[in-house]
């Protein structure tokens, strides 16, 4: 189901508690709501649709991927960028990334993965998961 997109900082700045198996319909709901504002946003972590809890989705090259628990194991490479966020209003604002990350998640079927991203994924991921650490651009 595609939800409304939540703009509140307050709501946007608390850190989220980790997602477990009564949490699938949101990351569904997250999906549909990230195909719903394909045009204008390539990832989404929960707590933009209300929810506080650490779950991303998000575009892996043309298909979308969730991640449930996701945390940066190791990052190599830092440069400047700037970002627009959905949730936020206004225009891109400057940040720090890092074009190569390491990290940990699980699936919707609660196996743990590890994955090496880089460049314009690692980027991505390295939003939402700001965003479950309750940190905005």
């Amino acid at each position: 189901m595609v939800r409304e997109v939540i703009h509140d900082p307050l709501l946007l700045g608390r850190k989220s508690v980790p997602a477990g198996e009564g949490d699938l319909q949101t990351a569904r709901d997250l999906l549909d709501t990230l195909a719903a504002h394909r045009k204008t946003c390539v990832g989404m972590a929960a707590n933009m649709i209300g929810e506080c809890k650490r779950i991303i989705v998000f575009d892996n090259g043309g298909s979308d991927m969730v991640m449930l628990n996701p945390e940066i194991v190791k990052y190599a490479g830092e440069y400047e960028t700037e970002e627009a966020c959905l949730s936020l209003l206004g225009g891109p604002r400057k940040t720090r990334r890092f074009e190569k990350i390491k990290v940990r998640y699980q699936t919707m079927e609660f196996h743990t993965r590890l994955k090496t991203f880089t460049g314009w994924t690692a980027q991505i991921i390295q939003h939402e998961i700001d965003h479950c650490n309750g940190i905005l651009i």
